[in-house]
Order: C-alpha cells, then structure tokens, then sequence
C-alpha cells in the first residue's frame, strides 16, 4: 500500500501540477481536498479535474460559516488592520484552511500534507506553521517551493503527463474569500500604475457609482454585527450583503505597499466593502462605549493581533491571551451605527448604545450643563504641575550657564 500525502486544492495550474509531482516523483497516492472559505469556485468542477488528474479521493469542506463566526467576527472585535490598511482576507483563511488538512489527514492516516505555496510569499509560513503545531508527525511539502519551476515550466510539465489547463482567467494574481479579494501583479507591479478597470469586481469605480449617497444601520451585539438596517442575517449573508451595498458605492478598494513577512515590499491591491464598513462602524462604537484608557490600550493590542496573524501565527499562545482581553471589552459595544456610503467614502453619521458614556448633560455647551466649569482651574494646576516644575529647571539651569559664561 502507498504512502499518503493530502493536497490543498485550488484547481488551479500550480496545485493540478502538484497532482502530478507528488505521484510521479514521491510515489504517492494523493488526497485533494477544497476548503469554501467564499471564493465563489465552481466546487463540483474542481473535484472532477482533482479525478482526472488521479486522487485517490476528494473532499469539499464547507466552512463559511466557521470562517465568519471563528476567524472574521474574532477580526472585527480586533479593528484588525494590518499596517492600518489589510483587513487580512487572505492571512485569516490559510489556518482554518491548514487545520482542515490536517483533519483529512489525520483521517486518512496520512504522512504528509502538501500546498502549492511559493517561497516567496506569506502563505507558506501561515500554512507551515499552522500544521505543525497541530500535528508535528506530518511532513509537509510544498511542490512549487521545492520545485521552484516557472509558470511556463509548469505548463510544460503539465502537458506532458496530459493535466489540463485552462486559459489564465486574469493577467493578475488573485485571492477571494468571504472576507476580501487580493489582486496582484502584472501592471500593478510598476508601483505607478494607477490601478485599471479590470482590476475591480467588487467595487465599483467612482466614476460608476450612485449620485446619490445611501444609508444603512450596522446592529452590533458584543461586538459583532447582527443585522443591517434592522434586518438580522447569519453571518455569511450579512458580510455578502454589506460586500454588495459598500461596494456599489465604491467603498472598499485598497491599495498600497505592504510589508511581506519574507522581507520583500508588495505593491498590495485590495477590494473588501463589507470589512471597511464593518470595521469602522464598529471602531466608532467601541469610541462610545469604552473608556479613554481601554481605547488606548485596546489599540496596541490590535496592533500585534494583526501583526501575529499575518506573519502566520494564529496558534501563538500569545493570540489566547489578546482574543482574551478583546472579549472582555466587547461586552459593552452593543448598539447600533449609521454609515453614509458615497463616492468611495464610507463616514459615520450617528450611533447609539445603552451603554454609552456620552453624557449630553455634561457635554452640552448650554447653560443648562451640569459640569461645573469652577472645577477646571484646580484641576488645570495640578495637570501642569510637574511640566511647570520641569519647565522651571530647565530655565534656571540655562540662567545659571549664562552666569558662568558672562563671569569667564
């Protein structure tokens, strides 16, 4: 009996040739197995191809709503912006994606996982990482990495042993889930192109928008969103449904350069409506709720939650210990915020919690105020004190210097 080594699988040229590598050059049966994270494929189509390649055997695995209660909702309680900018579509799907491998792996008393990852960019280390930490026992190859073939090398090597293939849908690179759309390459590596119509499918261009802007109502309970313009939907739909609205509105497109893991800059293009919207709805209403001291706090924690996820490291113990105190701050953000969509620009417009902090009686500026003003100049004293006491040093020993200087 043959060894068995598990393939994440794309349908795509990389991971079909993979297909083929494993068997010809391992001698191994192979088990392929799809991961529906939102990517909108043709999932009956891809395991049809993964047998006419030659797999053992296939597995579809629905896990869109594992994705959005697990991984998304857990990112929206984190205002997870990496770099301020990534709302980390791609970096939050590869772990689930690995721990599902290692699942089918574990079932089918596998040797190896494998993924068509290349040496360069960041999904190597989030899937590598990821699998061995679930399971240590499990080799883990990664055909293109090890193979370091070209794209025309590959398609040779595919035509040899009769693998199809079909004509390359986009000159660009791209990976879609639930949560966003990663678009990269071709032009977009001249950091000066402005990025060219057929890059979005997702937003609209400003010049296709609405002329006029429209409203909606983000509910959020313990800090993650349950319903738009009073209508409660599951997880997946609602971020389907906010992708469609933000998006029509041109809300969504990003572009900038990203720090890699690896050490390389990228110029990054993005289109994720539904996580700016979201994002900042719910920044907004954390303003609301949350001290000035957990919002100062919060922020640093956000900071590494999203540095430790795209670097790859969703099993850190460190990320236990910061999905922790998010939580407990979550608690109070309920309410609901109103977002204005136009022209590319998604602005809050109003918001409202039953726990608010916000006090109109205090900060009125009307004489009917109950904050008393007497308060202000006691209080200012002592705020200025130690920079007056250092202040006063500072000028004394410049005096003094002055003095030595006159004398000598």
């Amino acid at each position: 009996m043959k060894d068995v080594a598990v393939l994440a699988f794309s349908g795509g040229l990389d991971t079909s040739v993979s297909i083929k590598w494993l068997q010809d050059k391992l001698n191994v049966d192979v088990v392929t197995v799809t991961v529906d994270v939102g990517q909108g494929d043709n999932l009956k189509e891809i395991e049809e191809k993964a047998y006419a390649i030659g797999v053992k055997k296939h597995y579809n695995i629905d896990a869109k709503h594992e994705f959005a209660n697990d991984y998304i909702f857990p990112a929206i309680k984190a205002n997870a912006l990496y770099e301020g900018k990534y709302p980390l579509g791609t970096a939050l799907a590869r772990p689930l994606i690995a721990s599902k491998l290692v699942g089918v792996a574990e079932n089918e008393g596998a040797y190896a996982v494998s993924h068509g990852c290349t040496g360069k960019g960041n999904d190597q280390v989030r899937f590598d990482v990821t699998i061995k930490a679930l399971n240590p026992s499990l080799k883990i190859i990664a055909p293109v990495r090890e193979w370091n073939l070209s794209r025309d090398e590959e398609i040779k090597y595919a035509q040899k042993f009769g693998i199809p293939i079909k004509a390359k849908k986009s000159i660009y690179s791209i990976d879609q889930n639930l949560w966003g759309r990663s678009i990269e390459s071709g032009p977009l590596e001249d950091v000066m192109n402005e990025p060219s119509v057929d890059v979005f499918e997702w937003t609209k261009p400003i010049e296709e928008t609405p002329e006029e802007p429209e409203y909606i109502d983000i509910k959020f309970e313990d800090g993650t969103p349950t319903s738009i313009n009073g209508k409660a939907n599951d997880p997946v739909q609602l971020i389907e449904k906010l992708n469609r609205i933000a998006g029509k509105h041109g809300v969504g497109f990003i572009d900038h350069i990203e720090d890699r893991l690896v050490g390389i800059k990228s110029r990054e293009t993005y289109e994720a409506p539904a996580a700016v919207a979201i994002i900042e709805a719910h920044k907004d209403l954390e303003k609301l709720v949350l001290t000035r001291h957990e919002l100062a706090f919060k922020t640093k924690i956000e900071q590494e939650w999203a540095w430790l996820t795209y670097s790859g490291l969703w099993v850190e113990p460190l990320m236990d210990a910061l999905n922790s105190f998010v939580d407990a701050t979550q608690k109070r953000v309920n309410g609901v915020v109103k977002l204005k969509l136009f022209k590319g620009n998604c602005r809050v417009v109003g918001r409202g919690s039953p726990n608010s902090l916000y006090n109109v009686e205090l900060a009125t500026y009307t004489a009917s105020s109950s904050f008393d003003q007497s308060s202000a100049e006691g209080f200012i004293e002592l705020w200025g004190l130690p920079s007056r006491v250092a202040r006063g040093k500072k000028v004394g020993h410049t005096k003094r210097r002055e003095v030595i200087r006159t004398r000598t």
